[in-house]
């Protein structure tokens, strides 16, 4: 059973983060295939899916075309009962898949003031009310999420569907270092040194970009790694 993952740019493309770890982080197998997001060429590659328009989509073994990554991430799942995706526990599941939920629809400030980006970090981004709101209901949310922990490091013990859809967030946390409290922190720099993580973003940092999409006109540093 082979799928077919279709993404955007490595360094920004969230959301494609998102799909891939779905699949790379659990050992399905897959092809990649990359999407002109920021090339121009997004709507006829993406012809042949329709009617998906976004990254990422799924492609599966049959040819059923599965757009949006809770849809995929549940999809995935669904396939696959014998490897543990979402919290085994049934409270800690409906909690994750709440957290997956709110965090899919929620986040408008951080969403829009910080894109994700994986190439460096912006020193001295200014945080706003907004944005602040945003940071606090995350703090909520992952504090929450802790209190179903029997073991392990990840949102909830060991790694799930939901550390998937929070990488991104804890990549624009580090990317543009903003002020979480050091549990917060501990988690972003868990994520974003994780070894699949980290593969990722090396296979991003192949393709450069003149001018950098996202000049928040701040001093940059390097982006941290360990």
């Amino acid at each position: 059973m082979k799928y077919d993952l279709y993404i955007g740019d490595r360094t920004f493309s969230s959301w494609s983060l998102r799909g891939w770890l779905l699949l790379e982080k659990f050992g399905l197998d897959f092809n990649t295939h990359l999407i002109g997001l920021y090339g121009g060429t997004m709507a006829a590659d993406m012809a042949h899916l329709a009617p998906a328009k976004l990254v990422p989509t799924l492609r599966m073994p049959d040819g059923t075309v599965v757009g949006e990554s809770l849809a995929i991430a549940e999809t995935l799942a669904e396939h696959h009962p014998d490897i543990a995706m979402w919290p085994t526990d049934p409270a800690a599941r409906a909690t994750a898949r709440w957290l997956c939920a709110e965090m899919a629809s929620s986040f408008g400030a951080l969403r829009g003031q910080c894109p994700m980006q994986l190439q460096h970090v912006n020193n001295g981004f200014d945080v706003n009310a907004a944005l602040q709101a945003d940071l606090d209901r995350l703090e909520i949310l992952w504090a929450h999420g802790a209190k179903f922990k029997s073991d392990g490091t990840w949102l909830f013990g060991e790694y799930s569907i939901a550390d998937c859809m929070f990488a991104p967030v804890a990549a624009r946390i580090i990317g543009y270092d903003l002020p979480v409290s050091a549990a917060a922190r501990a988690y972003c720099m868990l994520t974003i040194n994780d070894p699949q993580f980290k593969a990722w973003r090396a296979e991003g940092l192949k393709t450069t970009y003149d001018p950098f999409p996202y000049d928040m006109g701040v001093p940059l540093e390097p982006w941290p790694v360990s």
